[in-house]
C-alpha cells in the first residue's frame, strides 16, 4: 500500500491500476463531451483553480486529484499547497491549477469527489488513532470498502494514521460465524484451513464468546477477533488465550465508537478493527474555485 504522497510519484502497478480507474470514471462522467462547459466557456481561455478546504480535517488524496487533472490534461499545472496526512483549518488553500479553463472545469468534480471521499477517511481515522494514543492497539479497517474504491480508501486509512486488515478475500483466511456453521466447528475450520494454505498465510478467526476464543487458541489459530463482546469480556478473554497461545494476535470489532476506542484498547488487544472507517465517513467538504477564492481574493 502507499504510505506517503511520494509513494504516487514512483511506477507501480497500483498506481498505474488508479490511473486506468480515473480514465474510466472520467469517461463516465464525460461521455460525449462537458456540454455546459463547451457551450459557455469561449475556446482557449485559461484560467487558474483555487481548491480550498471549506472545512478543518485531515487531507488525503492531493496526488489523486493532480492524477485526475493530468489525464484529463496533461498541459495543466498542478502545484500542492499541502501534503497528504495534514491537519488543515477551514479555508486552506490546498492546490492551485492552471491552464484551459475548458480543462480544468471537466476534471473538476471528479477530482473534488476523490479528494472530499479520501479526506474525510483521513479525517475520521485520525479521530480514532488519536483516541488509542498511548495503548499499542493499532485502528485497523476492514474489508467494507465501496466497489472500485478500495485501494484509495485503503490509502487514506493510512493517510489518517490507522491501518489496513486484509485488503481481499485472497490475502489471509478469515474463518467467520457463516465459515464456522459450513465446516462444522472451529477446530474442523482451522484444520481444512491449515491443510490448504501456505505455511505464509495467517488464519483468523472471529469469536463471539470466551468459549469461542478458546477454541479458536487450541485448534491453533494466528488471530483471534473479539466480535461484539464488552471490554470486560475481552480483558478476560485476552488473559484466557494468551495462557494457551502467548503470540496470538487479539483483534477488536462490532460497533465500535471513538469513545469507546480507549476502554477496548486497555482490554489488550492488539487491532482494533473499525468497518466505519470506510463506510460510515462524512467527506470533507472542499471546493474549486475559478480565479479566486470566494470570499477572499488571491
Amino acid at each position: 500500500m502507499f504510505e506517503r504522497e511520494s509513494d504516487w510519484r514512483i511506477g507501480g502497478p497500483a498506481k498505474e491500476a488508479v490511473r486506468g480507474q480515473i480514465r474510466a470514471w472520467l469517461a463516465e462522467d464525460i461521455g460525449g463531451g462537458d456540454v455546459t462547459t463547451m457551450a459557455t466557456v469561449p475556446e482557449g481561455q485559461q484560467s487558474k483553480a483555487i481548491i480550498h478546504a471549506k472545512a478543518s480535517g485531515v487531507i488525503a488524496g492531493i496526488p489523486v486529484a493532480r492524477m485526475v487533472f493530468e489525464v484529463v490534461d496533461p498541459s495543466l499545472v498542478f502545484e500542492a499547497k499541502v501534503s497528504d496526512g495534514d491537519q488543515v483549518e477551514k479555508g486552506t488553500v490546498l492546490a492551485i491549477v492552471e491552464g484551459s479553463s475548458h480543462s480544468i472545469l471537466t476534471g473538476e468534480r471528479l477530482a473534488l469527489n476523490l479528494l472530499q471521499r479520501m479526506s474525510g477517511i483521513a479525517t475520521v481515522t485520525r479521530v480514532y488513532a488519536d483516541a488509542a494514543e498511548g495503548f499499542p492497539a493499532r485502528i485497523a479497517d476492514t474489508r467494507k470498502t465501496t466497489p472500485g474504491h478500495r485501494t484509495l480508501e485503503k490509502y487514506a486509512v493510512r493517510i489518517g494514521g490507522g491501518y489496513n486488515h486484509r485488503f481481499g478475500l485472497y490475502d489471509a483466511v478469515m474463518i467467520k460465524d457463516n465459515h464456522i456453521k459450513a465446516a462444522g466447528g472451529i477446530p474442523e475450520a482451522v484444520a481444512a484451513a491449515k491443510a490448504r494454505v501456505p505455511h505464509t498465510m495467517k488464519i483468523e478467526v472471529e469469536a463471539e464468546s470466551l468459549e469461542q476464543a478458546l477454541e479458536a487458541a487450541r485448534a491453533g489459530a494466528d488471530i483471534i477477533m473479539f466480535d461484539n463482546m464488552s471490554p470486560a469480556a475481552m480483558k478476560e478473554a485476552a488473559v484466557q488465550v494468551r495462557g494457551i497461545a502467548s503470540r496470538v494476535i487479539l483483534e477488536a470489532s462490532g460497533g465500535v465508537r471513538p469513545e469507546r476506542v480507549r476502554e477496548i484498547a486497555a482490554s489488550g488487544v492488539d487491532v482494533i478493527s473499525v468497518g466505519g472507517l470506510t463506510h460510515s465517513f462524512q467527506a470533507l467538504d472542499i471546493s474549486l474555485d475559478l480565479n479566486e477564492k470566494k470570499g477572499a481574493s488571491l
